[in-house]
């Protein structure tokens, strides 16, 4: 069967395909049925008469079944110099012993904690460790600042914070985490119970309060482990939660993404081995994301786990830790399978190594002949960075690997469109009998594949009716989502429908994306909705004039935001980094030629109504999240308050932000620009 047979089977008869695939998991009670949805169609539940444990289904069945010495966990710490295995046997000792002590500290069934950590396998055995216990971890990413962590533990009222005394930022060194979690602990309204901390080599979190609950997490471990101190799985109903992730709002507190145990375990089970292809022992997964983000829970820890795969986890940059190789060195080191990362981290490999030597380094002695595929999620890849890594994984990788693009959110879980490596996995069938593997789709750059099991996409207008394909539109899904999505919101289903539901009346769920759906159902991405220029009633996504941008050869980066316009409402203006070969210290405004080349593209290949309103040129100054989304809004802040010469006045910038010190230099560009404008324009 196709992917896309397989995609129309999951929507058309949702209860036999998702319950042949659920009972690949064990479940504690057997759900009765797959798919419970009241009449009121923004309501609905997975398996909600099942009892799961999802730590039973990722680490206990995979020892029992005999596979305890297989590798579970492998760190990667660049930053430390270190590398540490895990097998299966091993991670169920020190999950069994950790929710021993959290028991003992007062942890059960529904309650929450928070976990604010670095990128070291105590953060992982601590997800499970909570879940084992039928409670619910709400990870945040280490490193937060007070204010934003403050934020996280009002919204999810923790009995407890785990937490380290240091996270190591590559050339930066050590970061204390005390001086942040004591600062968020007194800010906030509410106030755990218990901090239990991991001591680090780095930088100690000496004398721990005991008065304000701090505690020792190995000393914790260590005594409970000499006591014979263990905690067995606590199956919990299929609809309970799992865990709650934040998610920043466009206004107001961050939204807790709320997942349900038993969809979200057989959503993800079935992404891996589908998707990604990892079926089980002997496959090695390489997420290059972060526990603090959806895709790290995914694919970092539960999924590969789920299947009793390898999952490795990376404490370190993807450039100067110590430079744009360290990937293929871990695929290389690992045998990893599938390298799954954000578009950002290959630019900067790419800008880092623009000849290609150290892929090639590694290549040439045959170190990537088990790669099977490059993921990339979490922005929108450009088709050159897509046809630039397809290229070389055709020259270094396995046969036939592919860079695949997929596109997905906190909300949905698991990837709502990709390009599935074996989509066999996903047939329903009957019997015992095997089913041939069926060759993946063609990949096209610029797309983000199809839609993935469960996921029914659709593209709508303002007024949430169907466009035909290949219009620009407004992306919705049509409920009931995918088992791994989200259904409602932590403690707050009324923001739940008002977040994401009122905006069409309840007929379809927003996810803030604009694109379309080409005319062999491949979904094209191109831009948040609020991203969409309105050009003399022109509709135009910031994604596709950046896609023309790209295709000048100076250019690597090219990130366009809408400015007002008096006549025409919004103009096009770009931000763009130059190739080494264009030049280092160049002014912020381009020549007249380098201009009008790139203007004649957008004209060309757009329309003439998109021409730009202005580029700035520059390196160094595209702000983006650490999870490598690119800050429109604040570049788009910037420009506007540039326009009107106030250059120093603030700008919103959210707690995400990977390097704050960009959006200065990107300041200091927009008023360069502006500046010399200025004096162009006397001179006229």
């Amino acid at each position: 069967m196709s992917q896309e047979s397989i995609h129309s089977h999951s929507l058309s008869d949702p209860e036999t395909f998702w319950s042949h695939h659920a009972t690949r998991l064990h479940w504690h009670t057997k759900p009765s049925r797959a798919l419970s949805q009241s009449t009121q169609s923004h309501q609905w539940s997975w398996f909600p008469d099942g009892e799961i444990s999802t730590t039973y289904n990722c680490v206990d069945r995979h020892v029992h079944a005999g596979n305890g010495n297989n590798v579970a966990i492998i760190w990667e710490s660049p930053v430390t110099g270190t590398t540490e295995k895990y097998t299966y046997a091993q991670l169920l000792e020190e999950v069994e012993v950790l929710a021993g002590v959290l028991r003992e500290e007062g942890v059960k069934r529904g309650d929450v904690v928070l976990i604010y950590m670095p990128m070291i396998p105590a953060a992982l055995i601590a997800c499970l460790a909570i879940t084992r216990l039928g409670a619910i971890h709400a990870a945040v990413f280490g490193g937060f600042a007070p204010a934003a962590l403050a934020q996280r533990i009002d919204g999810a009222r923790p009995r407890a914070i785990m937490t380290a005394s240091c996270g190591i930022e590559g050339a930066k060194g050590a970061i204390p985490y005390r001086p942040l979690v004591e600062a968020a602990v007194q800010s906030a309204s509410f106030k755990p119970s218990k901090v239990i901390v991991w001591q680090r080599d780095q930088h100690r979190w000496n004398q721990p309060d005991k008065r304000g609950g701090q505690r020792n997490w190995q000393r914790l471990v260590k005594s409970a482990r000499m006591r014979g101190v263990r905690a067995g799985p606590v199956p919990i109903k299929s609809k309970e939660g799992l865990y709650v992730i934040y998610t920043s709002g466009t206004t107001g507190l961050p939204k807790g993404i709320l997942r349900e145990a038993g969809g979200h375990a057989v959503g993800l089970e079935l992404s891996i081995r589908s998707l990604f292809g990892i079926r089980g022992p002997g496959d090695t997964m390489f997420c290059a994301s972060d526990i603090g983000w959806v895709v790290g829970h995914s694919y970092i820890l539960y999924a590969p786990l789920l299947v009793g795969a390898t999952t490795v986890m990376f404490e370190g940059k993807p450039v100067g830790t110590p430079d744009a190789g360290v990937f293929w060195r871990i695929v290389e080191k690992h045998n990893v399978n599938v390298l799954f990362t954000a578009p950002t981290a290959m630019r900067a490999i790419r800008k880092d190594d623009p000849d290609d030597l150290l892929i090639g380094e590694v290549g040439r002695r045959g170190g990537l002949r088990s790669l099977r595929a490059l993921f990339l999620a979490g922005e929108r890849s450009e088709p050159s960075i897509v046809s630039t890594y397809q290229d070389l994984l055709g020259k270094y990788a396995a046969r036939g690997a592919l860079v695949i693009d997929n596109w997905w959110s906190s909300e949905s879980g698991s990837p709502i469109t990709g390009v599935a490596l074996d989509s066999s996995a996903a047939v329903v069938q009957s019997g015992s009998g095997s089913v041939d593997q069926v060759p993946p789709l063609s990949t096209r750059p610029g797309s983000a594949g199809l839609p993935m099991p469960g996921f029914d996409v659709r593209i709508v207008d303002d007024e949430g009716d169907e466009v035909p394909r290949g219009t620009m539109g407004n992306i919705v899904l049509a409920l009931p989502l995918a088992p791994s999505a989200f259904t409602t919101l932590f403690q707050d289903e009324e923001r739940f429908y008002r977040g994401y539901l009122l905006r069409f009346r309840g007929r379809w769920l927003d996810t803030g994306d604009a694109g379309m759906v080409d005319a062999d159902g491949y979904v094209h991405v191109m831009s948040r909705s609020d991203d969409i220029i309105n050009v003399a009633a022109h509709r135009f996504s910031t994604g596709s004039i950046e896609q023309v941008i790209l295709s000048h050869p100076l250019i690597s980066e090219a990130v366009v935001v809408g400015i007002p316009d008096p006549l025409k409402g919004s103009l096009p203006f770009a931000f763009i980094h130059l190739k080494a070969e264009a030049g280092e210290n160049v002014p912020a405004v381009p020549s007249a030629e380098l201009f009008k080349q790139v203007n004649s593209l957008v004209r060309e290949q757009i329309g003439a109504i998109a021409s730009l309103g202005g580029i700035i040129q520059g390196r160094g100054m595209i702000p983006k999240t650490r999870s490598g989304k690119t800050l429109r809004r604040v570049l788009r802040e910037l420009v506007e308050l540039g326009s009107k010469g106030e250059f120093e006045k603030a700008v919103s910038v959210p707690p995400t932000v990977e390097d704050g010190e960009v959006i200065e230099v990107a300041r200091k560009r927009v008023r360069e620009y502006f500046l010399e404008r200025e004096k162009m324009k006397a001179k006229l």
